[in-house]
């Protein structure tokens, strides 16, 4: 609709506004869909009127627009049935409930059930969630606030919610100026000429008063359209028929592409074959809006599940007003406008210089702040952003010119001038790839620190490769380039063998977006001429013909989320463009605005957090919010930023790389990323324990006997620092130097921080409950503002702090006692009991992502409970066996895998109520289930000490390997797994050991063996940045660990968190768990039924500082008062 339509619209809702015409003036809002009159919808809500509330909406928003739409209309029909209920018309309230609330069951339906279940109650303030609504009109009130907010964060209502600034009487204004103008042109003007009609043009020698015919021709004005839809590139109409039927993700694209059918010339297949074309038809749908996320949640109070379609969701929940019910639509903040700004890295926190002029850069995709660049004259360099430290600089060089084309060599005989046109890491950051403007693709393998390994160098493309990106088709690490020879290659990343060969672009190639969708895998790729194709890795050729914005050089990119799809292009002219594409309908679904008119380059962008885009452009970064058009922020990084930058963000989003002037890169960073930096900035310092003007060590090779490698050493590069800190499993030397006793400065050797009295650290003992016996599971929730329990006897508590002045946080902290937490109901969450002992019985549980549910077992069938009224919501799998352990699949809340005590794997749908897989691998319980979704894998562990690695896709066992046990041990109990922070490696706890193990190939890479004078280990477990591991012993002691070395670096003693009255022989230390968000917090369990809060002191605030080295003297070990635990044991 053109502007001067939507001008016309606000002029005419001015004028029957000063005529007083109310309801025409809130029909006409409400059907253009252009002011939303916020006065006016306050008005109808505190009176009560939802029908015409519901009716004035729906000219703006539907109930399924996005989340902030379903969430204002459910609170609006939530209010309606809560004031049905309040009245006693039980009839209204039913028919509320079937018409109005049904439709939201399908996104959560427990929530519904408990809407269903408040017409049991007699006043649904028996609910503890609406314990405290007032009466109908504070309640309104309240419920007005909350819609407000979200009515001003929904961004289908952004810039509608203000009206234009207009003069008074403004139409009557220019129908004047028009009369006048009119009677200007008349051949005899009149004198003060009555003006009876305006049907038809005035004129002086036309008798006033006659009727103007019926309007004909052109109107100034088009006529007034709904807004709402985006207009489809190019004629619309049905797409012809396709050679192969297209998948539902390329579906849409085919609407008006050329149905041209491009030869492909093929390597062999990977070993697919070409995808089911049966199965690709089925999945064709429309796609739904992206915004709209579905929220599974459990139902059924039966005591065990119905066949019928059941789902368990987790999301994340919102704050409501006192008289809400909690309901959760994922990614929903309410303070989205106002903390937007603080998510985006703006803070320039570090200037690098490459040497030459960077053009491409990536970020380790695990090891946040490793950055990887490629230049103008064909130099690599790998940087360690924390310690400002150059790891790798690579000068281009053809490994092998031998085996290159002759074209190749001549050219580089012509002109040996080489430039990199795309650096990129693989998923899982083992490998990195180098596309250069001369034929070549250069594959190194990445071992951490600046280890770095040719790997694979391909003659890939004739003239220069564009472009390089990693997937993995049929499972299978592949390679996919692009070049100026108009085709894309597929290559096995392994072997560097061809896969495939894609042609049919008539221009050469810019770039490449591999992707998938359900289980199809896909490519897009970019042309030179604006076409954008796609590929199905087949032979059938481009799915997809169509012109991209600009029809120059163009990149396309999905949020990190997988679910939309961007494109951002330059034309030849200058004229840059970013927009969102509908991928059901193949079209521009919003064009993003803020460029400058003519960019001086091809702007490149990105995408981070699922929500915003950025570019670089006019010498600057521009943001947007992804659901927004308008420009959200423009920074310059301080300046000296080139015209058209290169930025790239890290995987979180809190590092973005820029490049800069006279070849620098800027880092910017937002608060996240300054702490990430600090910490490895501080550990780059921390090497520096022994002053400067020791004397140079000597070699001494009885050293290396040395129990734990603790004492004095040399200054620790920053580099050597990372690598510890990041895992690296190789020595850095085999011989260690010996530091000379008399130039040692004592107060700086490394001395073990050793906690014995309670004025130490601060130490708390929860609330207790005298039904329970010793504890036996223990987690944090994931807000962390709560802990929960669960004891021998089957019986779970809860404790809960409070939001206070003195806790503004609400968090879990040792500073103030929590409430042992209970429903009004008297309720108590306690598992199914079998016939067997309960201390033979084998506890477990989860707990869903959003704090919830919990399902949890003590020998007997599995229960599901709600978190908030702590009712059963089902149980299932009724023993033998009996379940022990239990974990949440990371994609599909409706997966559960469960270990179980006849050694087998359950792969639980709850949905269908079903077990979809049973894994055999083990010949003992199984003890621990732990998954990756980096690596796509479940490592599970059992009482046999075994390991195994099996795949989520179908559910094979990859790997098997046994634990690592010393001499003379056996294994009977125990073994835990779980993975590391970067979702690669993983912690192994048995009561003999800790055990560092990389994923990938399943080997123990860091192992930790207790004196065989200690206790065993009763339990392990990460900080929740995955940096220190808290080990905990029978007798009581508390150990903490550097996660990287696995050196002890702080020993808590019993005495210094156990009072002396409760301090006894035959209280044993049984469970440790890891604060959520707070990395020095941690809580224990007890045999005695207690429960403790640990964090360290201020100004400190952390549990001491890690070891220097691997190599020192065995004479600097710190002197310690009790055998077990007492030494730091030998590392393996």
């Amino acid at each position: 609709m053109s502007s001067l339509s939507r001008e016309l619209v606000f002029l005419i809702l001015q004028f029957l506004d000063e005529e007083k015409f109310k309801e025409s003036v809130h029909k006409l809002e409400q059907e253009s869909g252009f002011f939303f009159n916020m006065k006016y919808f306050e008005e109808e809500v505190h009176s009560g009127n939802w029908d015409e509330v519901e009716r004035y909406l729906s000219g703006f928003t539907k109930v399924d627009d996005n989340r902030y739409s379903m969430k204002i209309f459910f609170e609006i029909r939530k209010q309606k049935y809560l004031e049905a209920l309040d009245k006693n018309d039980r009839a209204e309230a039913v028919n509320i409930l079937v018409k109005d609330l049904k439709v939201f069951s399908s996104f959560n339906e427990e929530l519904f059930k408990e809407i269903t279940h408040l017409m049991t109650l007699e006043n649904f303030r028996e609910n503890e969630q609406l314990s405290k609504y007032g009466d109908t009109k504070s309640a309104r009130a309240i419920m007005l606030v909350e819609l407000k907010k979200l009515i001003e964060a929904n961004p289908l209502f952004r810039e509608k919610l203000q009206p234009p600034n207009l003069k008074n009487s403004r139409l009557r204004t220019l129908i004047n100026q028009s009369l006048n103008w009119q009677h200007q042109l008349c051949k005899n003007p009149r004198p003060n000429p009555d003006i009876k009609t305006l049907f038809v043009d005035h004129s002086c020698g036309q008798q006033n008063g006659a009727r103007a015919p019926s309007p004909a021709g052109n109107p100034l004005l088009g006529s007034v359209q709904r807004p709402g839809g985006f207009p489809l590139l190019g004629p619309q109409g049905s797409f012809q028929p396709h050679s192969a039927p297209i998948p539902a993700p390329l579906a849409g694209w085919m609407a008006n592409s050329s149905a041209l059918n491009h030869p492909s010339v093929s390597g062999t297949p990977i070993g697919i074959g070409g995808p089911s074309i049966p199965g690709i038809t089925a999945l064709k749908h429309s796609r739904p809006p992206s915004s709209n996320l579905s929220v599974d949640y459990p139902c059924g109070d039966t005591d065990h599940l119905s066949k019928k379609t059941r789902t368990i969701g987790i999301s994340d929940e919102v704050n409501l007003p006192i008289n809400a019910l909690p309901i959760s639509f994922p990614g929903h903040s309410q303070g989205h406008t106002a903390t937007a700004s603080e998510d985006l890295p703006k803070t320039v926190s570090r200037t690098l210089n490459q040497g030459s002029s960077p053009m491409s850069m990536d970020f380790h995709p695990v090891q946040q702040t490793i950055l990887l660049v490629g230049t103008n004259v064909g130099d690599i360099g790998l940087w360690e952003v924390g310690s400002r430290e150059k790891l790798v600089l690579k000068n281009f060089k053809v490994w092998d010119l031998s085996a290159c084309s002759m074209s190749l060599q001549t050219a580089l005989v012509k002109d040996p001038g080489v430039a990199v046109n795309r650096v990129i890491w693989s998923p899982d950051g083992s490998l990195f790839g180098i596309a250069y403007s001369r034929h070549i693709v250069q594959i190194y393998s990445y071992h951490g620190k600046d280890d770095v390994r040719q790997h694979l160098e391909i003659d890939a493309h004739v003239g220069g490769v564009n472009d390089l990106a990693f997937a993995y088709p049929n499972k299978q690490l592949c390679a996919i380039s692009c070049g100026d020879d108009k085709t894309i290659k597929v290559w096995d990343a392994t072997t560097g063998k061809k896969q495939y060969t894609f042609e049919g672009h008539e221009a050469p190639v810019y770039s490449v977006c591999p992707h998938h969708k359900e289980n199809i895998q896909f490519i897009f790729s970019t042309a030179l001429d604006g076409k954008i194709k796609a590929w199905l890795y087949d032979n059938i050729g481009s799915r997809v013909n169509y012109d991209a914005p600009g029809r120059w050089c163009t990149t396309m990119a999905y949020s990190s989320d997988g679910k939309r799809l961007f494109s951002c292009g330059t034309s030849k002219d200058g004229e840059s463009h970013i927009v969102e594409w509908n991928e059901s309908e193949g079209a521009v679904k919003r064009t993003y605005q803020g460029f400058r008119k003519r960019s001086l380059g091809v702007v490149q962008f990105d995408t981070t957090k699922n929500r915003f885009l950025a570019a670089g452009d006019d010498f600057s970064i521009k943001f947007w919010d992804m659901d927004n058009v308008q420009l959200f922020t423009s920074i310059d990084a301080d300046g000296g930023l080139l015209a058209s930058p290169r930025i790239r963000f890290n995987k979180d989003g809190s590092l973005l790389a820029v490049s800069a002037n006279d070849n620098g890169i800027k880092i910017l960073a937002n608060a996240d990323g300054l702490r990430l930096l600090r910490t490895y900035e501080t550990l780059g310092r921390s090497g520096s324990i022994i002053s400067e003007s020791a004397t140079k060590p000597t070699v001494n090779n009885s050293s290396a006997a040395a129990a734990n490698g603790v004492g004095t050493i040399e200054r620790v590069s920053p580099a050597a620092a990372l690598s510890l800190m990041n895992g690296d499993a190789r020595n850095m030397v085999d011989v260690k130097p010996r530091i000379g006793e008399e130039n040692v400065d004592k107060s700086k050797i490394w001395v073990l921080t050793e906690i014995s009295q309670p004025s130490q650290c601060r130490s708390l003992r929860l609330p207790e409950n005298q039904r329970v016996a010793k504890i036996s599971r223990l987690i944090y929730t994931n807000l962390g503002n709560a802990v929960l329990a669960l004891a021998t006897n089957a019986i779970h508590m809860l404790w809960k702090w409070q939001r206070t002045e003195s806790n503004g946080s609400g968090k879990a902290t040792a500073k103030f006692s929590p409430q042992l937490w209970q429903p009004s109901s008297g309720i108590v969450m306690t598992n199914d009991l079998t016939d067997t002992s309960p201390e033979e019985a084998v506890p477990c549980f989860a707990l869903s992502k959003n704090d919830s549910y919990v399902m949890s077992a003590s020998g007997g069938k599995i229960s599901l409970f709600n978190m908030m009224t702590f009712k059963t919501m089902t149980t299932f799998m009724p023993p033998p066996p009996a379940a022990t352990f239990l974990a949440f699949h990371p994609q599909d809340n409706n997966i559960i895998a469960i270990g179980m005590t006849d050694s087998t794997i359950q792969i639980y749908n709850v949905r269908v109520d079903e077990v979809k897989s049973k894994l055999k691998g083990h010949s003992k319980r199984i003890t621990g289930l732990a998954f990756s979704y980096v690596l796509n894998v479940l490592i599970s562990s059992g009482a046999d000490a075994q390991l195994c690695m099996w795949n989520m896709e179908g559910w094979e066992m990859q790997k098997s390997r046994s634990l690592q046990l010393p001499a003379g041990r056996a294994a009977q109990t125990e073994t835990r797994v779980q993975f590391h922070q970067d979702q690669t490696r993983f912690l192994v706890v048995h009561e003999t050991q800790l055990a560092l193990y990389d994923a990938t190939k399943l080997e123990c890479i860091k192992q930790w063996i207790p004196p065989e004078t200690s206790t065993p280990i009763s339990h392990a477990t990460f900080s929740c940045d995955s940096q220190l591991v808290y080990a905990s012993f029978y007798d009581g002691t508390i150990c903490i660990f550097n996660a990287a070395s696995l050196h002890m670096q702080c020993r808590i003693n019993p005495s210094a968190y156990l009072s002396p009255t409760s301090s006894s022989p035959n209280v044993h230390l049984l469970v440790i768990t890891a604060h959520p968000q707070e990395p020095n917090q941690f809580a224990i369990g007890l045999s005695d039924g207690g429960v403790h809060v640990l964090e360290p002191l201020e100004p400190e605030c952390r549990w001491g500082v890690p070891p220097p080295s691997e190599n020192g003297s065995a004479s600097r070990l710190p002197s310690t008062p009790k055998a077990s635990v007492a030494d730091q044991a030998p590392e393996r």
